[in-house]
């Protein structure tokens, strides 16, 4: 019996596509594999963040490493907008964290003060401004990965954490790296998983079109 043509068995264009598409998303897992060890250098870093001296908050985003979850004080001029947003209490209450858009005067766009939490979205803070100290991290912004790929994301700006709450709110819980999660190993093995299943699934659907080929 004559055996068939290695590119009866193996379609040429097809092969390559699905070796192509194989090679992405193993090339995509190692990429995630290498991300795991550098989300794990920065969680490492926000924790000693967490022990350091005070410091200026950096009026300009992106937020440095160096100052994510460190002790911060900054002077709100005056409170240009609030914003309420979903939140909990430092003894663990949900309500609205109420966020203050702070003037900065002529020295350009402002930062971000949250000031406390209340069970009631509607509630009017009464807080102008004024000297705050707390924990330092960015705002909360919409949009995920496909927005920060195609760069639609906004660059969260700089935000305090207040450790002393407007008149009427609750302290609200400060932030935690324990928050910040590293997903990247498992993204990892999603990856390879994929990459695996698809070479798997192309196997048996050659193996499966070569019987019926042959039934005829």
């Amino acid at each position: 019996m004559t055996e068939a043509p290695t590119s009866q068995r193996w379609p040429i264009i097809p092969t390559i596509i699905v070796a192509a598409a194989c090679a992405t998303m193993i090339a995509l897992g190692v990429w995630q594999w290498g991300r795991a060890g550098e989300k794990d250098a920065l969680l490492a870093t926000y924790e000693r963040n967490r022990t350091a001296e005070s410091i200026a908050l950096p009026m300009a985003g992106p937020m440095p490493d160096s100052a994510m979850f460190r002790r911060a004080s900054a002077t709100c001029l005056g409170v240009a907008a609030w914003r309420p947003i979903g939140g909990r209490s430092t003894d663990g209450r949900s309500g609205y964290r109420f966020l203050a858009e702070c003037k900065r005067g002529a020295e350009g766009p402002g930062f971000i003060v949250d000031m406390g939490v209340s069970e009631d979205a509607q509630f009017q803070p009464q807080w102008t401004g004024g000297e705050v100290s707390g924990i330092a991290t960015t705002e909360p912004v919409e949009g995920g990965l496909i927005a920060t790929l195609m760069g639609t994301r906004p660059i969260p700006r700089p935000m305090i954490v207040s450790a002393t709450p407007a008149p009427g709110l609750l302290a609200s819980a400060p932030p935690d790296p324990s928050s910040v999660p590293n997903n990247h190993i498992a993204y990892a093995g999603q990856w390879f998983f994929f990459a695996l299943a698809a070479a798997v699934i192309y196997v048996l659907a050659l193996r499966r079109r070569r019987r019926e080929g042959q039934g005829h």
